[in-house]
């Protein structure tokens, strides 16, 4: 026969059981995420860097996104800088660039340790979105993420329009590095 003592302490283990397993779902958060991007052509290499980006990632569903303010990204030129946000990136209509996507393969965030990482989602850039498949490090130490990863993104691909006068000076396809730490998000 069962008590109402015995159903009181089978609450109890069950309400403890999911207490754990809740707590060990966690958020990380990254607010100096460092982008980097680098255009090379035999006329002239362009390079930016941003350390204004932003990143999130949920353990419970291994989710990522990524943002980055696209007039953070500082140009040795001022005059390269301007063109950039005004001619190609249309920063004002378009602020942003922003990654979303799932983290493989499936990790246990509470173990330190170094990963290879993918990770599948949607890469939005000048406001056009396009499936991307990134591959990056990603590392666990002390209750910290680390990751970094470097990954090509195509102008035409996200409908960024170089004019053919200045074709020789900017690539086709510009180079990404990301890289950033993330912290446990406290509540």
């Amino acid at each position: 026969m069962i008590s109402i003592k015995n159903i009181k302490l089978g609450l109890a283990i069950l309400t403890l059981l999911i207490f754990g397993l809740k707590t060990n779902a966690q958020t990380f958060v990254g607010k100096s995420i460092k982008i980097n991007i680098f255009s090379s052509t035999p006329v002239e290499d362009i390079k930016a860097a941003s350390t204004l980006g932003s990143a999130v990632i949920s353990t419970q569903k291994q989710e990522i996104a990524v943002q980055v303010p696209i007039k953070s990204l500082e140009f040795d030129k001022k005059l390269m800088q301007e063109h950039f946000n005004e001619n190609y990136m249309e920063s004002d209509k378009f602020p942003s660039a922003k990654f979303k996507g799932t983290i493989e393969p499936v990790l246990d965030w509470t173990k330190d340790g170094e990963y290879n990482v993918t990770a599948k989602g949607t890469l939005t850039v000048h406001g056009v979105d396009q499936p991307r498949t990134i591959n990056g490090k990603l590392s666990i130490k002390n209750g910290a993420v680390n990751f970094n990863s470097t990954f090509n993104v195509a102008c035409a691909a996200h409908q960024i329009k170089i004019p053919s006068l200045v074709f020789t000076k900017i690539a086709e396809v510009i180079q990404i590095k990301i890289q950033g730490t993330l912290n446990p998000l406290t509540k």
